[in-house]
């Protein structure tokens, strides 16, 4: 059974950094490209940043770019999003998610690729 738990969100003052993890288990990660998406209320879901199986090659939303990082730990089964500068607009409930495909490049920036997803983690950040 595939599990993805995400951690690590909370309650921070625009301009502050958080550090996102995933956990994932009953999946072979290394063979998964990874994401983040994120949803604020009335929203559809996002993209955020994904990263290959290998972790050498990554993507990032354009509203994030130069802030937000994404990395894997294949080692430890965990996908991190660290989260710098933030601003009231990053405002969301963030999700880990993991390729339906193994070993897929490109990476895919679209919700319906990802078959594997957490149950998602708040980021709320404070003007």
């Amino acid at each position: 059974q595939v599990q993805l738990v995400e951690s690590g969100g909370g309650l921070v003052q625009a301009g502050g950094s958080l550090r996102l993890s995933c956990a994932a288990s009953g999946l072979t990660l290394n063979q998964k490209a990874m994401g983040w998406f994120r949803q604020a209320p009335g929203k559809e879901r996002e993209f955020v940043a994904a990263i290959t199986w290998s972790g050498h090659i990554t993507s990032v939303a354009d509203s994030v770019k130069g802030r937000f990082t994404i990395s894997r730990d294949n080692n430890k089964n965990m996908v991190y999003l660290q989260m710098n500068s933030l601003k009231p607009e990053d405002m969301a409930v963030y999700y880990c998610a993991a390729d339906t495909m193994v070993y897929r490049v490109p990476l895919s920036t679209s919700a319906s690729a990802y078959g594997y997803w957490g149950q998602g983690t708040q980021v709320s950040v404070s003007s």
